[in-house]
């Protein structure tokens, strides 16, 4: 059953380019280790400490599957290296959810 990663980022607002920095970087390895990027988020308006990424899998095994080559890549590990030294990411928390309702094909959102 697919599944998506939803990942909750509080992020140091003065820090936002940083952040859309390691974001950037995300858009070139996840799809690239297999991972299907749905997006990365930067508050527009509103709350300036919250940023989020949604990544879909396949399966919980698909994405432990991800995690795994995630540590095996030089490009993931140096931008997981970039955000610990810039400590732009105050904290991550991630959820996994099951899409139960998507629009039809044809429709708009």
């Amino acid at each position: 059953m697919p599944i998506t990663c939803f990942i909750r980022y509080e992020i140091d607002p003065v820090q936002r380019d940083a952040f859309r920095r390691y974001a950037e970087n995300w858009g070139r390895i996840i799809p690239r280790l297999g991972g299907r990027l749905l997006g990365y988020f930067l508050p527009h308006e509103g709350t300036n400490y919250e940023a989020w990424g949604l990544v879909g899998f396949d399966s919980l095994a698909a994405y432990e599957a991800y995690r795994l080559r995630l540590k095996d890549d030089g490009e993931a590990r140096a931008n997981f290296e970039f955000a610990r030294a810039q400590r732009f990411i105050l904290r991550e928390e991630r959820t996994f959810l099951d899409n139960v309702a998507a629009p039809a094909a044809g429709t708009s959102a």
